[in-house]
């Protein structure tokens, strides 16, 4: 029987490039708020065709061999979805409808079908839709930079960008009723919170590499409005994280993880926000939110 009086669940949408982007940025966060009951849903872009693969089982699925990556990795997001606690993933446009550009400059760029080449109406018209479907009270993304330049990751940004301003006016009429996000966030990593991190780290296993100054994206500290802190859920982060096979390697003991390139990564008892639209909720003595659903009733 419903409880009529009970308050309606958080909603919280989060818009990621490619599978595993949603684990590694953001994984602790969606695992933190699927476990206290809100309805978290996950929207990814393309299939991620032209990512680099962790070692020699996979290795021959990639773009410039069997090209079967995409399909693959929609196993792996699946997975590392449930292990966070969200349903099945979900696709902008449809599984498979804009591939994986690659980096800028690259052959993959130049497809037609790239997510970089993407009809921005469309692309927008299709995330507004989504919004006016799932209503959510908070939207996350990237940053301008895309965290570290990725122009898929750039393209999102300025996609979610528009389709959050859309979704509460006229436009867009054929994609459902008006609803507009309470607060927009862009998806960071802390200066401070990296470096305590990287020093932290021991025992890597062989053939990783410590991290350098410039080797991994970071914001200064003062750009950081929210802070989620996700100790409690690490061991979902972990699992989703190796999930993602073809893409990441966790370190044994879980305390980091790396891509393709062996640059180790803390897997860090925070995840940074910075707060672009909406007003700030309850803040600390630092003067940081502590939940992305902060000053919402």
């Amino acid at each position: 029987m419903t409880d009529r009086n009970a308050p309606a669940p958080k909603r919280l949408l989060l818009v990621h490039a490619h599978p595993d982007d949603e684990s590694i940025t953001t994984g602790g966060t969606i695992a933190r708020y699927a476990a206290e009951g809100a309805e978290v849903t996950v929207v990814t872009c393309t299939l991620g065709e032209e990512g680099e693969v962790v070692g020699d089982e996979w290795a021959q699925l990639t773009a410039d061999r069997a090209d079967q990556l995409g399909g693959y990795r929609i196993h792996e997001l699946g997975r590392a979805l449930a292990a966070l606690g969200v349903p099945a993933p979900r696709f902008l446009g449809g599984a498979g409808h804009w591939r994986d550009s690659g980096m800028a400059g690259t052959p993959s760029a130049a497809n037609p079908r790239a997510w970089v080449n993407a009809d921005r109406d469309e692309a927008v018209a299709a995330l507004v839709a989504v919004i006016r479907e799932l209503r959510p009270h908070v939207v996350v993304t990237y940053d301008p930079v895309g965290g570290y330049g990725h122009p898929d990751h750039i393209r999102v940004h300025h996609v979610v960008t528009a389709a959050v301003e859309a979704a509460g006016t006229g436009a867009y009429p054929h994609a459902g009723a008006p609803w507009d996000p309470a607060k927009l966030y862009w998806t960071v990593t802390e200066a401070s919170a990296l470096r305590r991190g990287i020093a932290e780290m021991t025992g890597l296993p062989d053939g990783w590499q410590r991290p350098g100054p410039d080797d991994l994206p970071c914001v200064p500290d003062e750009q950081v409005t929210t802070v989620v802190d996700v100790a409690g859920v690490l061991d979902a982060k972990r699992a989703a994280l190796a999930a993602h096979a073809t893409q990441v390697v966790v370190a044994p003991g879980g305390a980091q993880f790396a891509l393709s390139n062996l640059v180790a990564q803390p897997v860090l008892e925070q995840e940074h926000y910075v707060l672009v639209r909406g007003d700030r909720g309850d803040v600390d003595g630092s003067g940081r939110e502590r939940d992305l659903f902060a000053g919402l009733s």
